[in-house]
């Protein structure tokens, strides 16, 4: 009997080994003063500057970009779902008022593609730098038998943390307050199951097809990176009076708003108080989806919102205006009512 070896049962180390070869300039691209050494290590370490805080919490978040790495695989394209990994975990540090330190995440394959990978690896890179946060280690899994060749999944970690006095938590959440929205790039990475079903299995439409209302492909819209909040975003809250900081991912605005409300309050959304960019209006027509089930599944082109005080609200809209995001006043907080729901839609 012939010696068997890991290679024979589809696992490649000297693959894996090229690929930390490759992906290590993207990530040394993206150190920061406070990590301590590089990759390679069991471990990453990360140093607190002594002097910076004077009561740190830190604040973790882990996500994934779901079945939008199905378009990435069909489309051949790989470069930009590593941005989506990055911000869904760095937007979703911001609403605690936390600054993202460091970025871990996990490739799982059925057999590695050192080049497919590496694409992957840069993006997450690309979006480390956009949140200014260092990308600090992860995992390559190689797994024939539970990933066909050709499929890839990803999973991502983030590590921020803030001082506990500056803790976004809702409690100071008032009737009185308005809410600002800040538009998002596209669909971000959420609703894929949805897009996908209506888009190529009712409408028939191929990743080349222009797409409707649009100058770009269908792979250009679906494939559109998710916008990365985090340095507008940490420097208005330096600036103003944010009581809560609202990520809209799964559930859209429905199900997330009440995430960030204080007690005894609710808001009030105007849905005419921002435009819905044309591939939502597409999946809404092409596919009949209710208006709630829209609002619910998708972002209909808000990313973040913030509650902030009715008298600064044009200074901070200035503000994002300064920074090239599209920011707008998008409803107010009220006093809830018992058998209300929590977000109303006018």
């Amino acid at each position: 009997m012939s010696q068997q070896r890991y290679k024979d049962a589809g696992v490649d180390i000297d693959a894996g080994a090229r690929l930390v070869d490759r992906i290590s300039p993207f990530a040394k691209a993206t150190t920061r003063p406070e990590v301590l050494g590089g990759l390679g290590h069991f471990g990453a370490l990360w140093s607190v500057p002594a002097g910076r805080y004077n009561d740190l919490v830190l604040v973790s978040a882990t996500d994934g970009v779901g079945t939008k790495v199905k378009v990435a695989q069909a489309a051949g394209r790989h470069d930009t779902v590593g941005i989506d990994l990055v911000a869904m975990c760095v937007n979703d540090l911001l609403c605690t008022g936390a600054e993202p330190f460091f970025f871990l995440d996990y490739y799982a394959t059925g057999k590695l593609d050192v080049d497919v990978a590496a694409d992957v690896v840069k993006g997450i890179a690309a979006g480390c730098e956009q949140a200014g946060c260092a990308l600090v280690g992860g995992e390559t899994a190689e797994m024939p038998g539970v990933y066909s060749e050709g499929v890839y999944d990803l999973a991502g970690f983030s590590v921020g943390g803030c001082e506990r006095d500056d803790i976004l938590d809702g409690t100071s959440v008032a009737p009185g307050m308005k809410l600002v929205g800040l538009a998002s790039s596209g669909l971000h990475s959420n609703g894929y199951s949805l897009a996908r079903k209506i888009i190529f299995e009712e409408q028939g439409l191929s990743l080349e097809s222009p797409f409707p209302g649009t100058n770009h492909t269908v792979a250009d819209e679906l494939l559109t990176p998710t916008m990365i909040y985090v340095k507008p975003v940490l420097a208005a809250l330096s600036r103003f009076d944010i009581a809560a900081v609202c990520h809209v991912t799964g559930g859209g605005l429905p199900d997330n708003l009440p995430r960030v409300l204080a007690e005894g309050c609710a808001c009030s959304v105007r849905l005419d108080s921002w435009t819905m960019p044309p591939v939502f209006r597409y999946l809404q027509e092409a596919g009949e989806v209710s208006d709630f089930d829209m609002l619910r599944t998708f972002n209909c082109g808000v990313g973040l919102v913030m509650a902030v005080p009715a008298d600064q609200v044009e200074d901070l809209l200035s503000h994002f205006d300064k920074e090239d995001i599209d920011a707008f006043e998008m409803g107010d907080i009220i006093e809830a009512r018992e058998g209300q729901e929590l977000v109303l839609f006018r």
